[in-house]
């Protein structure tokens, strides 16, 4: 999706009137564009004031790996809020908000479906991190520290025929059969996207991505 420019008003009103590192989230459904979104906003500002003073963090590196997964009975459900190293990455917001200097973070490698150590950098000077997830507002325990550590909330919202179909499309490109995609979709991306909509009216801002 285009950076739309509410969005980025809003992030660049925040950095005008502030002294300190700025925190703002992009959360939202599967399928909802969040990560395009997110990967906008850090293009965007890179644009205007330069690669170093930008970090971008997002939480799929916190994803469990799928061997931890099989041996915790998980596997079949990956992508809910216990699949993740949620505390892990708390600790992390911690250090971006606390330390001035380089943080290495991890990123998610889709085609894999793993997650990658130590790939991206929050560079020292970063102004501007952009953090990225489904359960950035989420109201549970460990998760709702997260919220705390964040200056803003962004929300992205798309259609829910819009959403599924995506998803389809990206399962089938991940290696799934459409039937398989569609079951995954039903019994793991819609119960976790039904628990995402409880935190919207904890969100700054909503946009909608249809």
């Amino acid at each position: 999706m285009p950076l739309p420019a509410e969005v980025s008003d809003h992030v660049a009103s925040l950095l005008d009137g502030a002294d300190s590192r700025v925190l703002v989230g992009i959360t939202g459904p599967p399928g909802a564009g969040k990560t395009t979104l997110a990967r906008a906003l850090v293009t965007d500002f890179i644009g205007r004031f330069g690669r170093a003073a930008v970090g971008y963090v997002p939480m799929d590196g916190f994803h469990l790996s799928d061997a931890v997964l099989e041996r915790l009975g998980r596997r079949n459900r990956k992508g809910a809020p216990d699949t993740f190293d949620a505390a892990g990455f708390v600790a992390l917001l911690h250090r971006i908000r606390e330390m001035g200097h380089d943080i290495c973070v991890p990123d998610f490698d889709h085609t894999a479906g793993e997650p990658i150590s130590a790939s991206l950098i929050v560079p020292a000077a970063a102004r501007l991190v952009v953090v990225e997830g489904n359960y950035l507002g989420l109201d549970e325990p460990v998760w709702r520290e997260v919220r705390q550590l964040l200056d803003r909330l962004v929300y992205v919202d798309a259609d829910t025929a819009v959403r599924r179909e995506r998803l389809r499309e990206r399962h089938i490109a991940a290696g799934k059969t459409d039937a398989d995609s569609l079951a995954w979709i039903g019994s793991v991306d819609e119960p976790n996207a039904a628990l995402i909509a409880t935190s919207r009216n904890r969100a700054d801002l909503v946009v909608l991505n249809d």
